[in-house]
């Protein structure tokens, strides 16, 4: 009895050994046939190598950064091999031509620019334009730099329905710049409006905006306007105005004269007004008064 159950405990496991080989036979001839579908499936035109039409590429990993390696656990690697090279994300229409692409490259292609050191974000010029349909760079982000200076070019830049922010720490200086554009991409500036670093305190004081001129060689002269935050003081040529309106200069010129018909015309109190004989006060609602002018 005792051989007899040994024997069938072998037979059995010999079966299962046979179907486990038969699964795994019928694996490698499954993957096998995948494989061979695939290529059949697979169109190389050229330098072009197509995946079967409407199939879809997924990537994915739980690796973070490899910092042995020195980089990231990346799915897509784009490398150039010359130092010209343009390496490229492009989208094309239904005729094969280009019309947007994301392009990462060193080198400009004349070499007697300079080098360009960014990654672009590009889409095609007019059809009508004159460079028709042709890719031109519309935003784009430097490399090797501690701090990028992201440019945006023939571009018109909308918020819709949101907020365009400059923030920054207290005590610092938040600009909106006005500048012009030099040699290797220099840039100048000429104005800015500027939230200024004047100390933050109790009663919605300090962060005053002010407007910034510059000198041709970029340098600050001074600030023509600013605007307290704290009660809405406007300074011209003084940056602490102590009244609504608070001119730092010697002269206030209101160009065009204006002679009221009577002193009971139409005005609003604290107009000003002007002509050859007189100078005119509206001292309240459509009252008038006035004050004569004489030589010396």
């Amino acid at each position: 009895m005792k051989l007899f159950r040994m024997m069938m405990i072998l037979l059995g496991s010999f079966s299962l050994i046979g179907i486990g080989c038969t699964d795994q036979k019928h694996e490698v001839e499954k993957d096998k046939e995948d494989t061979t579908v695939l290529e059949e499936q697979t169109e190389q035109k050229g330098e072009n190598i197509r995946i079967p039409h409407n199939e879809r590429l997924l990537f994915s990993t739980d690796k973070k950064w490899i910092e042995r390696e020195g980089h990231q656990s990346d799915l897509i690697r784009l490398q150039w091999t010359a130092e010209r090279a343009k390496p490229a994300i492009v989208w094309v229409d239904e005729k094969g031509k280009d019309k947007t692409a994301i392009i990462s490259h060193d080198k400009a292609n004349n070499p007697e620019q300079q080098d360009h050191k960014h990654i672009s974000f590009e889409t095609t010029m007019s059809p009508t334009g004159e460079y028709a349909d042709q890719l031109f760079t519309r935003f784009e982000i430097p490399f090797d730099t501690d701090i990028s200076e992201i440019r945006t070019h023939s571009s018109n830049f909308n918020v819709m329905s949101g907020v365009l922010r400059v923030a920054g720490e207290e005590n610092t200086n938040r600009d909106i710049q006005f500048s012009v554009s030099g040699k290797n991409n220099k840039t100048t500036p000429r104005w800015a409006v500027r939230a200024d670093s004047s100390k933050e305190d109790e009663g919605n004081s300090g962060a005053n905006l002010q407007f910034v001129r510059y000198s041709n060689d970029g340098e600050v002269l001074d600030s023509p306007l600013t605007i307290q935050r704290n009660n809405g003081n406007v300074g011209i040529g003084t940056s602490d105005p102590d009244s609504k309106l608070d001119i730092n200069g010697d002269k206030l010129r209101i160009r065009n004269k204006y002679t009221p018909a009577s002193s009971s015309s139409a005005c609003s109190q604290g107009q000003m007004a002007w002509d050859d004989e007189y100078v005119y006060v509206c001292v309240s609602q459509n009252n008038w008064k006035r004050t004569e002018l004489s030589s010396w």
